[in-house]
Order: structure tokens, then C-alpha cells, then sequence
């Protein structure tokens, strides 16, 4: 299965404590070198993710169609969109709105955080979601 991510889930799974959920659930996923980036702004990120033999890093190729979608979304929102739609990818992991729905214009299949908590639930990885959500609220 080919996972492409976003900044954002990678983000709030750490935050959690709960990144390993997508190597359990994923094996493999795969980040832009902007979504690299943008999380690596946080050292404490930068290190577990570069920590994380199980996340590759990728360049992309279609400098047009990152162009195009750079006019409306961030920079790693716009290389994610562009590596899953260059790599045919199984899933697009996204949460932000406009994202997601640019994303399934081309063709992209998404899926966010709730989606890969829930995954995580039906599979057993997980007992509960609630709270997961509660540590976020304080």
C-alpha cells in the first residue's frame, strides 16, 4: 500500500504519542520534502522523524502541477497532492479542507486523523479514540 502525507497528521500523531499507529497500520509512508520541511521546524519532530526508518522522503517530479496547486494551497500541501497524484498513491493522508477536496479532484483517495484513528481502532491498535481527543482539549 503507497501513503502519502500531509503535514498535519504526522503533526497531531506526535502529539498524541500515537505516530507508530501508521507504521502499524501502513508499513510505509512517504513524505514530500517540503511536508519534511515544515515538520522538521520543530526540532523535536525533525528527530522523530528522522528517526523513523519507516518514513522516506521524496522530491517531486511534476513542477507544473505543483505550481498550479501552490496558487491555492500551502507548499507541503501542494508537493503531498502532487507526489500521491505522480505516484498513484493507495491513500493521501490530509486534513485540511480545501486540500482534501482539490486532492479528490485529481483523483486522490484521502483519508485524515480521525480516519487513521478509527482504522486504528477496527484493527485493534487502539481500545478508544475519545480519549485521544480529550488530551487535545486540555
Amino acid at each position: 500500500m503507497l501513503i502519502i502525507s500531509d503535514t498535519s497528521v504526522i503533526t497531531n500523531l506526535i502529539q498524541l504519542n500515537e505516530l507508530s499507529l501508521l507504521e502499524n497500520l501502513f508499513g510505509r509512508v512517504i513524505i514530500p520534502e517540503k511536508v519534511y520541511s515544515e515538520l522538521g521546524k520543530l526540532l523535536a519532530q525533525k528527530k522523530i522523524i528522522d528517526e523513523s526508518n519507516w518514513i522516506d522522503i521524496r522530491a517531486i517530479s511534476d513542477k507544473i502541477l505543483y505550481a498550479k496547486l501552490e496558487n491555492s494551497l500551502d507548499p507541503g500541501e501542494a508537493e503531498a497532492i502532487t507526489l500521491a497524484v505522480e505516484l498513484e498513491a493507495d491513500v493521501l493522508l490530509i486534513d485540511e479542507k480545501k486540500g482534501r477536496k482539490i486532492a479528490q479532484e485529481h483523483g486522490v483517495l484521502i483519508t485524515g486523523l480521525l480516519g487513521v484513528l478509527i482504522e486504528a481502532k477496527e484493527v485493534g491498535l487502539l481500545e478508544e479514540i475519545k480519549p485521544l481527543f480529550e488530551v487535545v482539549k486540555t
